[in-house]
């Protein structure tokens, strides 16, 4: 167990902006876990449970303790017909799953590939890409309950997943992450239908692997690596709008591209809406939108979190102002 005092974040955090907070704890078991939270010191503040730091921005020192798991084991449960049932503890990282999946020819998990933090963030955030979202493969989230103090097995319906939501972002404080228990596919199967995917479905000897590979050149052809450059990876969500809307933009901009929501809904990508508006390469002191991808929002070196937040408010109003459309952040902005 680790437990310090007045520690900086700042090179645990990918966007590296600086950031500090009164306590730092760390677990790898139910054990240490208890000893954090009743540690004398820590009664009466405030916590919340950090994975990969991947997703967040410190806009002011954190006047509490943040908690991060560091057990990272993976488990192959068994097998139930054509169904494989893998475990993961919450401080595995999470291209390590998903890899672990696809050398085992196991199918759900690689469309996620390259996708930045660990497995209990990730369920906590429903993290998705091209097509596919965490909730889709999970089965179980292994969760301790600070309030009641036991330990809980949810199911994924009990979860409350949504569009890169859950449950769990809107009680912070109370569940912790131990673990996450996943649903893969023996049987070869793919989902190709989101952009850049299609194209391999003419390929006759498609693998696991290649589908794995595809996306992470596409990802790295397009995202900042925060080893070199900081960020949180995609700062906003794609919005999601009424046919109704959409169907009027469509006729002012008619290579608006969309992808189906809900019924009568409209998921828009928003960085084609931050480029459109003027936006791709703007920079407010060290924080830049970032060229390649407008999604994302970096840290060109020096950016404080007071630079990440006026350019995530300019950009958000500009595309307010253009297409009528409020971005949300994905970012969980802490402190604001």
């Amino acid at each position: 167990m680790k437990l310090l005092r007045d520690f900086d974040l700042t090179a645990i955090t990918t966007f590296h902006v600086p950031a500090l907070t009164r306590w730092y704890g760390e677990f790898d078991s139910i054990e240490q876990l208890h000893a954090i939270l009743e540690d004398t010191r820590l009664q009466g503040i405030p916590r919340m449970c950090m994975g990969g730091g991947s997703n967040l921005l410190f806009v002011k020192p954190y006047e509490g303790v943040i908690i991060k798991p560091v057990s990272h084991d993976i488990t192959l449960l068994g097998t139930d017909n054509d169904t494989v049932t893998v475990k993961a503890d919450a401080g595995v990282v999470w291209d390590d799953f998903v890899k672990f999946c696809v050398d085992r020819n196991l199918f759900g998990a690689e469309n996620l590939s390259y996708i930045p933090g660990e497995v209990g963030a990730s369920a906590v955030q429903n993290v998705g890409a091209y097509g596919v979202e965490a909730k889709d493969i999970i089965s179980t989230v292994h969760v301790y309950d600070s309030v009641d103090r036991l330990e809980r097995d949810l199911d994924v319906t009990e979860c409350g997943y949504g569009y890169r939501d859950s449950m769990f972002k809107k009680v912070p404080s109370r569940y912790i992450v131990l673990d996450v228990t996943y649903r893969l596919s023996c049987q070869e199967t793919y989902n190709l239908e989101y952009g850049p995917l299609k194209e391999l479905k003419s390929d006759a000897a498609l693998s696991l692997r290649k589908v794995r590979e595809r996306i992470i050149d596409i990802r790295k052809s397009k995202l900042p690596d925060p080893e070199h450059i900081g960020s949180a990876g995609s700062f906003f969500k794609n919005p999601v709008i009424t046919s109704e809307h959409f169907n009027a933009l469509k006729e002012r901009y008619n290579d608006i591209p969309s992808y189906p929501a809900d019924e009568n809904m409209i998921k828009v990508p928003a960085g084609w809406l931050i480029e459109r508006s003027g936006l791709k390469g703007i920079a407010v002191g060290g924080a830049q939108v970032y060229p390649l991808q407008c999604l994302v929002i970096v840290n060109r070196g020096d950016a404080t979190a007071d630079d990440v937040v006026a350019l995530y408010r300019h950009v958000q109003e500009t595309v307010e102002e253009k297409f009528g459309i409020s971005l949300s952040p994905e970012v969980n902005i802490i402190g604001l």
